[in-house]
């Protein structure tokens, strides 16, 4: 069973950036489809990005141009590169191995029942 566990979460600036990682042991990354969700008090879960074992990758509407993901299976760990950020981006973020893509091209958001989360990291940005 994979455990994952986020680092890189902070306080910046409007317009400053961040740089995520979520580091794995007990499986290799390769076997799930990984990506990142967060979510913010009173609001709701939000499929943030994806990567997939072939190496596409999605993003919420809301991201695109700002966010990258990317994924080094050497050190069995992913990234989330944040620039341009924003208040609205303010959430914690949880890294996710699942085993289907699906949960982040639906607005639902929800990963199935076989997802294993880390334990989240909070990232809060000021105007």
């Amino acid at each position: 069973q994979v455990q994952l566990v986020e680092a890189g979460g902070g306080s910046v600036q409007s317009g400053g950036s961040l740089k995520l990682s979520c580091t794995a042991s007990g499986d290799t990354l390769r076997t799930y489809c990984m990506g990142w969700f967060r979510q913010a008090p009173g609001h709701e879960r939000e499929a943030v990005a994806s990567t997939d074992s072939d190496g596409r990758t999605t993003y919420a509407d809301s991201v695109i141009g700002r966010f990258t993901i990317s994924q080094d299976n050497a050190a069995n760990s992913l990234y989330l590169q944040m620039n341009s950020l924003t208040p609205e981006d303010t959430a914690m973020y949880y890294c996710v191995a699942d085993v289907t893509c699906a949960p982040w091209a639906s607005p639902a958001a929800v990963p199935s029942p076989l997802a294993h989360w880390g334990q989240g990291t909070q990232v809060t940005v000021s105007s």
